[in-house]
Parts: C-alpha cells; structure tokens; sequence
C-alpha cells in the first residue's frame, strides 16, 4: 500500500496523487472521525474543505461513518473492497484509534498492506495513527474514551516504524507543545519523524 502522509492537508506534492488516479481510478473513501470529538458543524464544516480540494485533484469522492460499523466488519470490508484509495482526516488520534479498532478499519488496511495498488492519504492524525505506539502524542491530543468503551488506545496501527509528528515549527496553536513531543522523542530515544505544515512523506508500506 502506498502511503501518503501529510502534516496538514494533502501537503505540496498533489501531482503524485493526480499520477496515482491516471494509473488507477479516481474512487475514494474520506474518514472522518478523527473529528468527532469537534462536534457537528464544525465535522461538516471541514469534510465539505476536503471534498473540494480532493475533486480538485480529480477525486470521486463517498465519505463513510466507521461509528456506523462498529462491531459490523464484515459489512465494512464489503463496503471498502469497492475502494482503492482512502483519505483519513485529522483530529484527535486517539478517537480515530478507537474509531478504527472497534469498526475493524485497522485490520482492513493491514489486510491490504501489502497490495501497491492501495492508497491511503493521512493528514495530522491520519498519519499519526499509523505510527506504532501513540503515547508520546497525549502530550497535543487528549485520551478520552469518546466512544464509552471503557479503554484508550495507546497502540497505533503499526504501519510505519517511526512516530509521525506534524505541525513541527508550524503556524499551529499548540506548536509549543509539538517541540516538547520532539524534545521528549529525542531524550527518551523515541524513533521519529517532524513535518512542518505543506511538507508529505509518500512511502511503501513492503519498505516501511
């Protein structure tokens, strides 16, 4: 699977995703959950900017609700099967992670993994919830158990080896806080990558 990852929005390099439609189709599934702690309009109000700038890029894009399929995986991954591209939002990464784990999303991207005709796009915590562990993050993002499910996940998807961190020495409101993950990243000996806003990592999860 391809993954293209960004701190904030879809980042400088949408020439590669206009590539990736040319060579496959133009289907893709937008996830939002990562929002929900930011209650409706504020939801409606940022898939409506993402739809836009995915047609621009020359998207087709259907927006899913995982709180829809909790605990119903086998009627998400029929769902997801029609789909080769998926296009994560951001958000708070733990409620994204709960979101995942309790609809089975996780475990269809790891079934795909290994397929380079998948793509997965990610912004902020849509490319930080890719990362192994997410404990570091709680530092920018709060751990609620938003869904009422009596846990926090602190184990991210596994599919890069290295914490995502976005926002670095951005104009982000919490940009000092993102220095002190990075600080505690390097003192603690914590694996890691820093994007500034507009900057996008495109990788292949066989390599990651």
């Amino acid at each position: 699977m391809v993954l293209y990852l960004s701190s904030q929005k879809f980042g400088k390099d949408e020439f590669y995703l206009k590539e990736w439609i040319n060579n496959h189709n133009n289907k893709i599934l937008l996830i939002f959950n990562a929002m929900d702690v930011k209650g409706k309009e504020k939801i409606n109000n940022n898939i409506k900017e993402d739809v836009s700038l995915l047609e621009k890029i020359g998207f087709d894009v259907n927006i899913i609700d995982l709180k829809e399929y909790f605990d119903k995986y086998a009627e998400l991954k029929q769902i997801c099967q029609n789909y080769n591209a998926f296009c994560v939002m951001g958000g708070n990464v733990f409620v994204l992670r709960q979101a995942m784990k309790y609809s089975g999303f996780d475990v269809f991207l790891k079934e795909i993994n290994a397929d380079d005709d998948y793509l997965y796009i990610g912004y902020s915590a849509g490319s930080c919830v890719l990362s192994e562990q997410l404990d570091i993050l709680k530092t920018v993002d709060e751990p609620i158990d938003f869904y009422n499910k009596g846990e926090i996940i602190y184990d991210g998807i596994g599919l890069i080896r290295y914490t995502f961190i976005p926002h670095y020495k951005s104009n982000y409101h919490k940009a000092h806080l993102i220095d002190e993950i990075v600080n505690k990243c390097k003192n603690e000996k914590i694996n890691y990558k820093a994007f500034k806003d507009g900057e996008v990592t495109i990788e292949n999860t066989k390599r990651c």
